[in-house]
């Protein structure tokens, strides 16, 4: 089941928004949720953000089996800066 973020409508009042988190099926993914603390704020659905770093073992580069980075290249670099011919 998928994790999704919701972040209140009404900040805080130092200025700051709550955001929570729920596992939910994703067809409730916009259902609407009620305030965890019971204060009527409204909460929507946001995109998430996620960063996953690891490496397989034995592959000796921080990406998964060595293969792409990001580029282009199996290596993981751009186009035009690498040497290897892909």
């Amino acid at each position: 089941m998928p994790m999704y973020e919701y972040a209140s409508q009404t900040p805080e009042a130092d200025g700051t928004t709550q955001v929570i988190e729920l596992l939910r099926p994703m067809s409730q993914a916009d259902a609407p949720v009620e305030d965890p603390e019971g204060r009527g704020r409204i909460f929507k659905r946001v995109l998430s953000t996620t960063r996953v770093m690891g490496s397989v073992a034995g592959s000796g580069s921080g990406s998964a089996g060595g293969r792409g980075g990001g580029g282009c290249c199996p290596c993981g670099k751009g186009a035009g800066t690498c040497s290897r011919k892909a």
